[in-house]
């Protein structure tokens, strides 16, 4: 379902736009569709048409996903599993702070080889509204005051979806603009629509390095585009936004992480307006890829900083609860069996998280 379809089955019961306003508040606040407010109750605001109307579309909207399973993490963070109409799964994971990060589609077609999500491919889209659905299912356990893009699914390939939802969530969600987080791995096309839109969101870059060689291997669908250029891309829409662009690096050992690589990032990097969040890969038994030793990481982070490049650590939420990447829809799908994390040094066996 899509937003509008929404919209028009409301105004098919008789619905007006100040109804319509007030049923969306209401169900991206995760209330009843009918709940009223402090000062006017629902019977003494909505037409009888509109009353007796909303239960088959509440209904409608219940079906659209519900939580199959959640799992606590000690760092706050809740991922929930949730199940779509269909029997397809998704992830959202509430983060500590008030945050959700959502998914935008089944599966993904970008492919990155160190991500579990793009191992099955693209299965479907999500519609504006199934986006929308997993932000009402997460306000009824704990307030959301900022969405990011950054679940399942490359969002650049379900743009109109995407941005109808972010849309919706910073005007009827009541979610600030800054605190709705587009992430992409660079399609022209993020560049060119996001600037026409009324709801700015900010932007999450994911670039994992500085060699185009490099970057092509690592997300081998990716657009063609080399890392500088994006880079220029990203900085002219943080200056037009007015807050800093997020570049993502997920640090891969002897892959992504060499002194040639830091000299790089910092040549690329130094003087734009945002932040390099490094995010240390979580290792899964039987895959290619390793994670720095803690020390490393501190080190590369360090010396970023040191040559004029504003980074941050970005440890993924809830380690220890076997899930993200797609890892915790993967093992509810019998993709996966295993999935449990190598030792690093200095730190103690976790489970995958992303």
């Amino acid at each position: 379902m899509r937003i509008q379809e929404f919209h028009q089955a409301l105004a098919a019961i008789g619905a007006r736009s100040c109804h319509i306003g007030r049923i969306n508040r209401a169900w991206l606040k995760g209330q009843p569709l009918d709940a009223g407010t402090r000062h006017q109750k629902s019977e003494d605001y909505f037409p009888l048409s509109v009353r007796n109307g909303l239960p088959p579309i509440a209904a409608q909207l219940e079906g659209l996903a519900r939580i199959r399973s959640q799992h606590t993490a000690e760092d706050g963070s809740l991922r929930l599993l949730v199940e779509l109409n269909d029997g397809q799964m998704v992830e959202s994971v509430l983060l500590p702070r008030d945050g959700l990060c959502v998914s935008s589609q089944v599966g993904c077609a970008v492919g990155c080889t160190f991500c579990m999500t793009g191992k099955s491919g693209l299965l479907r889209q999500l519609g504006s509204a199934e986006i929308a659905a997993q932000v009402a299912l997460a306000r009824r356990i704990r307030p959301v005051k900022k969405v990011v893009f950054m679940g399942m699914g490359e969002p650049a390939h379900n743009l109109d979806n995407v941005l109808e939802a972010i849309q919706w969530l910073g005007t009827d969600g009541n979610i600030g603009h800054k605190n709705l987080v587009f992430s992409t791995v660079g399609d022209p096309r993020v560049f060119e629509r996001l600037p026409q839109l009324l709801v700015k969101p900010a932007l999450a870059l994911s670039l994992h390095t500085t060699r185009a060689d490099l970057r092509q291997q690592l997300l081998p669908r990716a657009p063609r585009i080399a890392p500088a250029e994006l880079v220029e891309l990203g900085e002219a829409y943080a200056r037009q936004v007015g807050y800093p662009i997020q570049y993502q690096w997920t640090l891969l050992a002897g892959v992504n992480d060499s002194q040639e690589e830091l000299d790089a990032a910092a040549r690329l990097l130094k003087g734009k307006y945002g932040v390099l969040n490094i995010i240390p890969y979580n290792s899964v038994e039987g895959d290619s890829f390793q994670r720095p030793s803690s020390e490393r990481v501190q080190a590369i982070k360090r010396y970023l900083h040191d040559n004029g490049v504003l980074t941050k650590v970005r440890d993924s939420a809830g380690q220890d609860v076997d899930g993200g990447c797609g890892q915790l829809r993967a093992r509810a799908s019998g993709i996966i069996d295993v999935s449990r994390l190598r030792r690093q040094a200095g730190r103690p066996q976790t489970k995958d998280a992303r």
